[in-house]
């Protein structure tokens, strides 16, 4: 019976994965129509461009990968730079890791990490409480499937499609970042208060003397682990879900409920394993 409700649970949570990811895949088609574009003129093949996509999630990464492969530099620096450039993803996954339930066996976690983009990382912190992994895997199949659909239709098309249609395109992503930031810069004014910060900080940086040369995954490390450190230490989030599970348990404890032949106080498993887990 627990395997049949957490099965189901599952199947609920991709779903929901997929339904959310719906708006994350139109933005994606159109960013790598474009970067099919790039792929073909760096005399990628289809195939090629499409593998790339799938096993690359990351725009800013691809289009690196894809410059050096026109360039015709080697395996080494090819590997160099797609590391700087998605070096933030570390940040993300680590962060992420810590949102999954403690008893997230190890595949589950390397498959949400290998899918982590800026987008479906956003998507997936927003989730109350817990998160399954499923409810990414529904997010990931959705977005990605579009990603390399597009990278794939853009080396068809080639040059046929005038740039400035694909570049309108893709103000769809940077509105699918607006649907992510705003419900909760609306329920809480620090969230509000800190998404302008950022903002500002980040337009602020690329224009100074020094830091303005560090590549743009460098910096966004840089103002990640500094503003989101200040935030953690003067805002701190209570955990009440946790809170709540105690006080349930203490009252019970208070009024004898559950109490052996000793006048101790005796919990079910799902008791101590929901507030070990909350």
């Amino acid at each position: 019976m627990e395997s049949k409700v957490m099965n189901s649970d599952n199947k609920h949570w991709f779903l929901k994965g997929l339904k959310h990811g719906v708006p994350i895949a139109a933005g994606y088609f159109a960013v790598s129509f474009a970067l099919g574009f790039t792929a073909k003129n760096a005399g990628l093949t289809v195939f090629q461009a499409t593998l790339a996509s799938l096993l690359c999630n990351a725009s800013a990464g691809e289009y690196a990968g894809f410059t050096v492969i026109a360039s015709q530099a080697g395996y080494v620096t090819m590997a160099v730079i797609t590391a700087i450039v998605n070096a933030r993803y570390l940040l993300m996954s680590a962060a992420l890791s810590q949102k999954l339930p403690e008893d997230i066996k190890l595949p589950h976690r390397l498959l949400v990490g290998f899918w982590i983009t800026d987008e479906i990382f956003g998507a997936s912190v927003m989730v109350p409480g817990k998160l399954n992994p499923f409810y990414n895997y529904g997010l990931a199949v959705c977005s990605l499937s579009f990603w390399a659909l597009g990278t794939g239709s853009g080396v068809i098309v080639g040059n046929i499609v005038p740039g400035d249609i694909v570049s309108a395109l893709g103000v769809l992503l940077y509105g699918m970042f607006l649907a992510i930031i705003i419900p909760p810069a609306r329920k809480n004014v620090i969230v509000r208060i800190l998404v302008f910060f950022s903002m500002s900080a980040s337009f602020i940086c690329s224009k100074l003397p020094i830091i303005s040369e560090v590549s743009d995954g460098t910096r966004i490390i840089i103002l990640t682990v500094v503003i989101s450190g200040v935030a953690a230490v003067l805002f701190p989030i209570k955990d009440r879900g946790k809170s709540n599970l105690k006080h349930k348990l203490n009252k019970k404890s208070e009024d004898g409920i559950g109490e052996n032949e000793e006048g101790v106080p005796s919990f079910s498993k799902a008791d101590i394993k929901e507030v070990n887990n909350a």
